[in-house]
């Protein structure tokens, strides 16, 4: 598979880890963690993403629209995130990339930016079924952050919720929590009109420079 900037490797006591962006020879992975089972109408994490019209514009009128947009987008210069493997195995998934070329994102009126600086931005974070709970989410943010670095990033950005012991529908989990985002070093530096499962949305913000 080609190498690519951003990648990472890790070992801990019971597993090997390696973070690689989503370069077009790595598609099936991140398929494996998103769609399992390649189903046209399921989830190709593009609706937080892309619009309605890029979509079009990427990957046609057909029934494969959103997976042929999301392959076109892994072969831009920033490929739109990352994959998590251990042990050689696809776990987890992290659409990352600046927050200028995530669409949605750059116009939103709920969640704009805390200033001026071209930070990347975490827009999804998911954990293939069968692998939770296994130190996964660790291994895949840091593994983003180290993408978004050798990119030249100056930080890194999410917006997740803050449960306060409360508890999220799983269907909105992908927004990830603060104590989540707070292991790998991120602060809270503002907060949105957003919500998640009802439950307010932050900004966190890990420094790079």
């Amino acid at each position: 598979m080609t190498a690519a900037r951003g990648t990472q490797s890790a070992t801990t006591a019971d597993a090997a880890w390696e973070t690689h962006p989503v370069t077009p020879d790595r598609f099936e992975d991140f398929a494996d963690v998103v769609n399992r089972y390649r189903r046209a109408t399921h989830c190709w994490c593009l609706s937080h993403r892309l619009t309605a019209a890029e979509v079009r514009e990427l990957g046609g009128d057909g029934p494969t629209a959103r997976e042929q947009a999301m392959r076109a987008l892994c072969e831009r210069p920033n490929p739109p995130g990352v994959v998590a493997y251990r042990d050689g195995v696809p776990v987890g998934w992290c659409n990352i990339g600046p927050r200028s070329e995530i669409t949605r994102l750059a116009r939103s009126k709920l969640m704009p930016p805390v200033d001026d600086r071209p930070v990347w931005s975490i827009v999804c974070v998911v954990v293939r079924s069968g692998h939770r709970r296994q130190g996964v989410t660790t291994q895949l943010l840091e593994g983003a952050v180290a993408y978004a670095a050798s990119r030249g990033a100056p930080a890194v950005e999410a917006h997740p919720v803050d449960t306060e012991g409360g508890r999220m529908d799983l269907t909105m989990a992908f927004v990830g929590t603060r104590a989540m985002f707070e292991r790998v070093g991120f602060e809270v530096v503002g907060t949105t009109a957003a919500t998640a499962s009802g439950m307010p949305r932050l900004v966190m913000r890990r420094e790079l420079a």
